[in-house]
């Protein structure tokens, strides 16, 4: 039973990782990961959105019509994205300046689609929660990895603080989000064959 809840979390980082893999979630990954703060807060944000939708989709799966499944899916999801949305804005004005408009995205984001349907309403409140944490962590490393290179090779700085005396501003424009992301599609596969 370790294993399998271990499997469940672990699945999404490395073996499975939502856009690696499954290229689940791009628009954000390219569209916000021009900086490390903003990747990473773009990646917790929708990190708590999946583990929220997640838990509610699991504890209410025998409630929900399978007629409307998908329509009460998009309603729960919604009303986690809202909040969020409201939080950030009342709380971290710049930040939510800096999501712009992928912040409402997140309602469409493959990734919590995915995984609503496909794994949390056929499998427990455990399960799901651990399968919505293994995704969204490995979702949030992605971006904050891709936003972190992005910043420093393009900006010359990280978090702020100047580490580069020259940079390469292709990297911070949309081509460059897509040379970055196949570096790290290079990457991934090389360790998905080691481990």
């Amino acid at each position: 039973m370790k294993d399998k809840n271990l499997s469940c979390l672990t699945k999404g980082i490395i073996r499975e990782n939502p856009v690696l893999t499954m290229l689940l979630g791009l628009c954000p990954v390219l569209g916000v990961s021009t900086t490390a703060a903003g990747s990473l807060s773009m990646g917790l944000t929708t990190l708590l959105v999946l583990v929220c939708s997640a838990a509610s989709v699991s504890f209410l799966k025998n409630i929900i019509p399978p007629r409307f499944r998908l329509l009460c899916f998009l309603i729960i999801i919604s009303a986690f994205v809202s909040t969020a949305d409201i939080l950030i804005s009342a709380y971290l004005p710049r930040l939510h300046k800096t999501l712009g408009i992928y912040l409402p995205l997140i309602v469409v984001n493959g990734i919590i689609l995915n995984r609503t349907e496909l794994f949390a309403s056929q499998n427990n409140l455990k399960s799901a929660i651990l399968d919505a944490l293994g995704m969204g962590t490995g979702f949030t490393l992605i971006i904050t990895v891709l936003g972190i290179f992005r910043e420093i090779v393009g900006a010359g700085t990280l978090l702020g603080f100047r580490l580069l005396p020259d940079s390469a501003l292709i990297l911070l424009l949309p081509p460059g989000a897509f040379f970055a992301l196949a570096c790290l599609f290079i990457v991934f596969n090389r360790l998905r064959k080691v481990c």
